[in-house]
């Protein structure tokens, strides 16, 4: 046997043993990845486990931070005419026709709202448009809304309600997609802002009917609908209540 089919023995003989190698360590690493996927997914296919566990992630709803059981006596104490269930009511109907007015590109959807959330919402309009981008949000579903917090400063009570979100969410530029996805869902979770108001309205109404501007003692002109009582007599004023519930501001949480 000459040195040259030695040496080509000898090559072969190891590009088994490598070859062996090579497959002793792939069917090691498989059944590695078989294993985790088993225990994360419960499936040999890592991929297949992903793809599972991204559908669990669409139909999972966010979790809200529930704390409508520690402020409700707070606020009843505070408001003892405040509905809970019709503010939820009306907090998810904003929150709906909120993302409704940027899918539609129209303020007008939303409704209902202080100034300062109709800024808002018109200015994010106008971000969307001078960056040549629409925005939709379809089928919209909310799973859950509660109490996220009870705030008292500098004489402004607010109320932040939580909601779990569902919908299907698309940012495109130009026409091209560039965010999120026309066919998948996407669960998100949105804070809506309660605050105790003065009724602008009201307060003109009144104004314009003449109300309360005059003393029902004395007939005597008052300074305004906030006096306590009459400056001629001193009889006490009744003081209409012009102050009302209205939401100031939606943000994603």
């Amino acid at each position: 046997m000459n040195g040259s089919l030695i040496a080509i023995i000898v090559i072969l003989v190891l590009c088994l043993v490598l070859a062996g190698i090579i497959y002793y360590a792939y069917c090691r690493i498989r059944e590695k990845l078989r294993d985790t996927s088993r225990m994360l997914f419960g499936t040999d296919s890592m991929i297949e486990g992903m793809k599972q566990r991204e559908a669990e992630v669409e139909m999972t709803p966010k979790s809200v931070s529930s704390a409508t059981n520690l402020y409700m006596p707070s606020i009843m104490r505070d408001f003892p005419e405040f509905h809970y269930d019709e503010m939820k009511s009306r907090a998810e109907n904003v929150l709906t026709s909120y993302l409704q007015s940027i899918t539609g590109q129209n303020p007008a959807l939303l409704s209902e709202g202080t100034k300062e959330l109709k800024e808002q919402l018109r200015l994010r309009l106008e971000m969307l448009q001078n960056q040549s981008r629409r925005e939709s949000f379809e089928n919209i579903h909310i799973h859950r809304t509660e109490i996220h917090q009870y705030r008292k400063q500098k004489g402004r009570q607010s109320i932040v309600l939580q909601s779990a979100v569902e919908y299907i969410h698309a940012l495109k530029e130009n026409g091209k997609l560039i965010g999120g996805s026309e066919e998948r869902k996407e669960q998100a979770k949105y804070n809506v802002e309660l605050v105790y108001i003065q009724d602008q309205d009201m307060v003109e109404n009144q104004e314009d009917a003449g109300l309360a501007l005059n003393c029902p003692n004395c007939g005597a002109p008052l300074p305004g609908l906030g006096a306590k009582k009459c400056i001629y007599c001193d009889t006490p004023i009744v003081e209409y209540n012009l102050r009302i519930w209205n939401f100031s501001r939606v943000e994603e949480a």
